[in-house]
């Protein structure tokens, strides 16, 4: 007979070590020597078996304080040391499911109702004007809803679901493999935990038809392109009569023609002839939100000067006021002129060009 090794050694842990330590050593060594990351690795295997062993000793405080004092003859007539056929999923299940997640199709317990609904995604274009002002939407979406005619069970009517005989409508079952027990999904069911002898003749038994319907949605002020927004309940009908999932939106803002947005501040153009920016002059803008805005444009205003019009922008969606709207000037050089024109631009230019002279004869 082969004699056990240290239970301290096989987790690689001194004797004075806490419950805590011991429990942080096992889960490394389960972690590394399992057997679905070691198929066909009899040597992991027995290192699991081995590690498991030492764990359900010195994570006991009774086994250990036997251990401590008189080795391993010390546990013989304890029973609980011989692991193999035991579900360690079921035994260990509070530490397993920190690291395990779906080894062997992971422990689960028994089901607890129908599952919920899949999420949808749609994604929706709006107009900046939409997007800025806010507006309603209603929106086609096409997903499986619950059956009208068997209510979602998916029986005919008249008829109902059946707990599952093999399985017993836990959904899953369990098979041994070696010393360990794995959990799979149950083959007759498919996971549902019930099974229907007479399906529903109009969704055959799926419990679900597709079916298009519209979702009216309420797109907030101020909305951006990529962002998303989230309808409640709105998503797929879950099986069985489940809640339905959500729906969300991702939002696309189209290209404007006359305003572009840089987050919450609006961006437009104006253009004026070379005597407005020289006189000044007043414009009218006519905004997204069919108001009319004056804009005074200052006498000397040069090309490319933006004037900023605070408040006048995109509304936040914190609804901590608005963004700004800047307005880029323009200024309009002809192509072609006159001969008078010509003329009158050249006495201009002598005029502007002596009235620079006398400005720097003032100055020195």
């Amino acid at each position: 007979m082969t004699q056990k090794r240290d239970y301290y050694e096989v987790l690689g842990v001194g004797r004075e070590a806490g419950p805590d330590d011991i429990r942080k050593a096992y889960k490394q060594a389960a972690l590394k020597y399992h057997p679905d990351r070691n198929p066909g690795d009899k040597s992991a295997e027995e290192k699991f078996k081995e590690a498991t062993e030492a764990f359900g000793v010195l994570s006991d405080a009774d086994k250990r304080h036997r251990y401590d004092q008189y080795g391993h003859a010390g546990l013989e007539g304890m029973g609980g040391m011989d692991f193999s056929g035991v579900d360690i999923f079921s035994h260990f299940q509070d530490l397993f499911s920190d690291f395990f997640g779906g080894f062997g199709g992971g422990f689960r317990g028994r089901r607890s109702g129908p599952s919920r609904g899949a999420d949808l995604r749609v994604e929706q274009q709006l107009s900046l004007r939409e997007a800025v002002l806010g507006c309603k939407r209603e929106i086609s979406v096409r997903a499986p809803v619950a059956c009208e005619v068997c209510e979602g069970s998916g029986a005919q009517p008249g008829s109902r679901r059946e707990t599952c005989s093999t399985c017993r409508g836990t959904g899953q079952v369990s098979n041994a493999r070696g010393f360990v027990m794995f959990t799979t999904t149950c083959p007759t069911c498919h996971g549902q935990g019930s099974t229907i002898s007479k399906p529903c003749e109009a969704c055959h038994g799926a419990g679900q038809v597709e079916k298009t319907r519209k979702v009216l949605v309420t797109f907030p002020a101020g909305i951006d392109s990529g962002q998303r927004l989230r309808v409640p309940r709105q998503g797929a009908a879950g099986p069985q009569g489940g809640s339905p999932g959500d729906l969300y939106v991702d939002v696309d803002v189209l290209p404007d023609e006359r305003f572009e947005r840089d987050g919450v501040d609006l961006l437009t153009r104006v253009r004026v002839s070379f005597a407005e920016a020289a006189l000044g002059t007043t414009v009218k803008l006519d905004l997204l939100d069919d108001t009319e805005l004056t804009i005074d444009v200052a006498a000397g205003t040069q090309p490319g000067d933006v004037l900023t019009r605070r408040g006048k922008g995109v509304p936040r969606l914190d609804g901590a006021g608005r963004g700004a709207l800047h307005v880029l000037v323009q200024v309009e050089v002809p192509k072609k002129v006159s001969a008078k024109a010509k003329s009158l631009l050249r006495e201009l230019e002598k005029e502007l060009a002596q009235s620079s002279t006398d400005k720097q004869a003032i100055g020195s």
